[in-house]
Formats: C-alpha cells, structure tokens, sequence
C-alpha cells in the first residue's frame, strides 16, 4: 500500500524523528525539503534539524527544531484514520460553550447511545445502521447544525490541530511512512474543510470529518461498557484529501 508499510503508528514516529534528527538540512529527501521550506521559509542546506517523538497526549507526535524555532507536526498512516477521542460530557459542554442549540443536543445525545435515553441507560441498544435508518430525519438536523460556517474553525482546532490538551496547533501533517508521504499545513487543513463544509451525507460528520461513538457495544461487554461514553472523530479518505490540495491549493 503506498504511503504505509508494517510497523505501528508509534514506530513511525519514532522513524521519522531517527531520520531527521542530527541531519543538516541539505541531506534530508526531497519531500522533507519541500515540507522543511514550508515550515520554517529560508533555510540554509547547512542548518541543523532536531526531532523528537512527543511523548504526551497531543495532537503533534513529533516536534521538528531548525535555528532554535520549533514545528509540530502530527503523523498519520494506514486507512480509517482517528484523529480525536474525548468524553461525550466534555464534547457536549463544548457544543454549549460554542452556542449548539439544546435541541441539537439532546438528538446528539440520543445518537451517541442508541438506546432511547440520553445517558446511556436504555435497555435494547441498536447499530449504527438501524439507528440511521430509523433516525435519518435527526441525524439530518445535528448535521445541518454542526455544519454551519460559524463553527468550522473551532472543530477544525479541536479535533484536527489543537485538542484539549494543548496550547498551540500542529502546524502541519504528514501522511505515510519515511519513504513515502505526502504532507498538509494546519492552512491548508482549514481550507479543505471549508471547501466540503456544505456536502451532503448520510453519517453524523462535520465537513470531512464523521463522528461516531468509540463503540455501541451491542453484546454488553463490561471491558468495553465505558467506551460507549466517548466520541471518535475519523478522516476517513486523508491521503486523498491531502493529494486534492496539493494539486489544486498550493498551485493557486
């Protein structure tokens, strides 16, 4: 598969920092270069890069120094890519913090658990499927909702660039493996987002971005019972994503 080889998300990371870090500039592939350029503007073929992993939960999974400036950058690889995961209680006090009318709310509430209640009470869950199919006409509402311009930069920032837990955005992502990658500035992201804010589809989403429960868990499985209380954010087709802005955006 291109962009992808058999190693764990974390051992790509670890790869990409082995790789850049200790290189002068001039040495890196030429996809670092381009990207390297992006990021920092003019720089000498002579100049130092340090890189490191990350090692707390934030959306930069690598941290690039060249000339005592810093970049993160977030790394993804493979297909069905998750890019964020938080509580349903801390998702839903933001709708309010961001203005989300209640009525929204309650509907969304009642699609994160599909089991008629708002707090994951219900006594008969159903599939994401057989809640759609019964519930297209709600999940039509919250989509229309949550899709509306005035809040695309605030979940752009949540979900893709900043977090919870960080003070600062990532400024780009790269997509693949060392050898094979393409890559998307945090503008870039916002401009992609914006351009498939208004398309029509059938799942729960915001622009490119679907968001589901972590699991249902039909078979009551009390390993998995707490994960029905978070939300999983996925950019399910990223890589063509990034090849669209990068044959149309940047050549504007």
């Amino acid at each position: 598969m291109a962009f992808n080889k058999e190693i764990t998300g974390y051992e790509n990371e670890e790869e990409f920092a082995s790789y850049l870090n200790g290189k002068q500039v001039g040495r890196v592939y030429p996809n670092f270069l381009e990207l390297l350029y992006k990021l920092y503007g003019y720089l000498d073929y002579k100049d130092y890069i340090k890189c490191w992993v990350n090692k707390s939960k934030r959306k930069a999974d690598i941290y690039i120094k060249i000339n005592g400036y810093v970049r993160g950058v977030s790394i993804k690889k493979g297909i069905k890519n998750s890019v964020h995961i938080e509580s349903i209680g801390t998702l839903i006090s933001f709708f309010r913090e961001i203005g989300i009318d209640e009525e929204i709310i309650k509907k969304y509430l009642y699609y994160q658990y599909a089991d008629e209640t708002m707090d994951g009470t219900g006594k008969t869950r159903i599939s994401s499927s057989l809640y759609r199919e019964n519930n297209q006409k709600d999940i039509d509402e919250i989509n229309k909702a949550l899709n509306d311009e005035k809040y695309i930069n605030a979940f752009v920032n949540r979900f893709v660039l900043q977090g919870t837990k960080s003070e600062y955005e990532v400024d780009a992502i790269i997509y693949g493996v060392v050898e094979d990658f393409i890559w998307i500035t945090k503008d870039e992201v916002y401009y992609i987002m914006r351009k498939y804010l208004k398309d029509e589809r059938s799942s729960l989403h915001i622009s490119l971005l679907t968001l589901q429960p972590m699991t249902r868990n039909l078979n009551y499985n009390p390993k998995y019972e707490s994960c029905r209380s978070f939300i999983q954010v996925k950019w399910y087709n990223i890589s063509d994503n990034i090849i669209e802005v990068m044959a149309f955006y940047r050549n504007k």
